[in-house]
């Protein structure tokens, strides 16, 4: 089994610095994920990294928003529904996240090991949502959901619970497909609130 040094603590968002604190954490995703994850502890609090995926949520429905208002219709009622939507899917942003969640960890226990709880889990893919900041970008949204559904979560499964990488990505892979599909379906229930 190969041995891992944790080098450092993993950076992680706290509400007396949440710019400062987001931007670590993103900036880790995005560029040492591997190091975050070897120094991601599971048994953290849950409300900052549920704020965390709210407010990345946040910017990309603005940046998102930001764009239909550019290249999209102008009228009254598509920017209200724009909006709404946009309010609905950065509220429920952190319940959507924990419903991800209980696929990762099914998939965990079922081939990692009886490791990993619903906290740890929760911190690891909130935190791996924070590659979500690329959502609103037209092109690049599908590949910021596999990066952080699958990518990050084939890392964080293999070097929080150190495990293998074949056990990690099968792990992930087998999480990935009903969080794709639970994912799809959200989007269209809270654009059918926005509509509605």
């Amino acid at each position: 089994m190969e041995s891992y040094r944790v080098s450092a603590k993993a950076p992680e968002f706290t509400l007396d610095r949440p710019v400062g604190s987001a931007a670590a954490v993103i900036r880790a995703v995005f560029l040492s994920p591997r190091t975050f994850y070897l120094g991601l502890s599971e048994d953290g609090p849950l409300k900052e990294p549920a704020v965390f995926v709210m407010l990345v949520t946040a910017v990309t429905a603005v940046l998102r928003l930001a764009l239909t208002l550019i290249f999209g219709s102008h009228d009254a009622l598509s920017v209200g529904v724009s909006i709404a939507e946009a309010l609905v899917f950065v509220l429920l942003s952190p319940v959507i996240v924990a419903l991800l969640v209980g696929a990762y960890l099914l998939s965990v226990r079922t081939f990692v090991g009886k490791v990993g709880d619903f906290r740890g889990v929760y911190r690891m893919l909130a935190y791996a949502y924070g590659a979500m900041i690329l959502f609103w970008v037209p092109v690049l949204n599908a590949f910021a959901f596999t990066y952080t559904t699958l990518v990050l979560m084939t890392l964080g499964i293999r070097y929080v619970y150190r495990t293998s990488l074949m056990m990690a990505l099968v792990s992930a892979l087998t999480a990935y497909v009903p969080a794709a599909i639970v994912f799809i379906f959200l989007q269209i229930f809270v654009s059918g609130l926005a509509f509605g």
